[in-house]
């Protein structure tokens, strides 16, 4: 081959690519550089909107990356490569990815929506998959619950978005619900002056709602009353706790009594053919 036209050729092909090369850095350090930008700017706009800090820092790195690609895909094309079969391959491992960890990108979305949402929050007492505690951290693929006995539970976020989610906490007041049983021998009017002095004198008990007594059901062995005053959500238990002591005590002083089922035994003696 003539030495003449192999020189021109090489000068030919270096010329052609090392533009396309050079086009091609080009794009990739434009690009970088416009990706962590556009991220940025992104992660600005959802803090302004005080979205969770997981979650935006999480989609800050997935702007960022899928911006990257894109990128990359640009500058492939610039040097003549056919990305269409690029596209075609990484469209064929994302799926096979996808399918291998369905479960975990089911949690994850699971956690996005809990993040997005909040039907909690940190330190909220809820039920949530069957399993009840303190709210004690909320990731992408799990939540974390701290049991009142002092046990950690993690909870997968899948579970948790797919059944019923009781936010125990999540309201200023609640009520307390007692049923108080009372012998049929006993003064149902006498009864109820008692309880609601006692409900008078339990300071932490809200005049607003005004509590419910009221008898609710004749039972089998006992007059029952619903006990319903409202209180502040962080006194819940105390005072459900404190007025079933009082009022048992109270009733035990003033002669009422609490009763319990019993079984009445009757024998009877049959005579027999002999003695009759």
């Amino acid at each position: 081959m003539d030495i003449e036209k192999i020189t021109e050729t090489l000068f030919l092909w270096a010329t052609t690519y090392s533009v396309k090369i050079i086009a091609a850095l080009l794009i990739l350090i434009i690009g970088r550089w416009l990706a962590g930008k556009i991220s940025t700017l992104f992660t600005r706009l959802l803090e302004k909107n005080t979205v969770d800090t997981t979650l935006v820092r999480f989609l800050e790195n997935i702007t960022y990356y899928i911006l990257l690609v894109v990128v990359i895909i640009a500058a492939l094309g610039q040097l003549g490569i056919n990305t269409t079969s690029f596209l075609t391959i990484v469209a064929a491992a994302g799926l096979a990815v996808g399918l291998a960890l369905k479960d975990s990108l089911s949690n994850f979305a699971s956690g996005v929506m809990l993040i997005l949402f909040r039907p909690f929050r940190v330190n909220d007492y809820v039920t949530a998959g069957g399993v009840s505690g303190t709210v004690a951290g909320i990731a992408l693929f799990n939540t974390t619950l701290n049991t009142p006995d002092n046990q950690r539970v993690i909870v997968p976020n899948s579970r948790i978005t797919s059944d019923v989610i009781t936010n125990v906490t999540a309201n200023d007041t609640r009520r307390v619900d007692l049923v108080i049983g009372i012998s049929y021998d006993d003064d149902i009017k006498k009864a109820r002056e008692i309880l609601t002095q006692i409900l008078k004198e339990e300071d932490r008990i809200l005049e607003s709602p005004a509590p419910t007594i009221a008898v609710s059901e004749l039972g089998n062995s006992s007059v029952d009353f619903v006990v319903r005053p409202w209180v502040k959500t962080p006194d819940h238990w105390p005072v459900y706790f404190a007025l079933l002591e009082k009022i048992k005590l109270t009733f035990d002083a003033q002669g009422i009594s609490i009763p319990y089922p019993q079984t009445d035994v009757h024998l009877y003696t049959e005579k027999s053919a002999a003695e009759s």
